[in-house]
């Protein structure tokens, strides 16, 4: 699920949700509500999220697993 998807990738580069959200030039509130799961990143977000944590997309949104490899159909 994506709120714990991003939740474990901030928490592995040792970030507060404050840290991330500077990062990504986003709200606290805005990391605070993805990782709550009350609201899942636009699309340009989800771009932002991709990049800065160097994983596909589709891994964010719990279709693959980190390598690439399917997970759902």
């Amino acid at each position: 699920m994506f709120k714990d998807i991003i939740k474990d990738l901030r928490r592995q580069k040792n970030l507060t949700q404050e840290e991330l959200a500077k990062a990504l030039d986003c709200t606290h509130s805005r990391i605070s509500y993805w990782e709550s799961g009350k609201r899942l990143p636009d699309y340009d977000a989800l771009k932002r999220l991709s990049l800065f944590f160097d994983v596909p997309a589709d891994y964010l949104l719990g279709i693959t697993d980190e390598d690439g490899t399917r997970l759902i159909i």
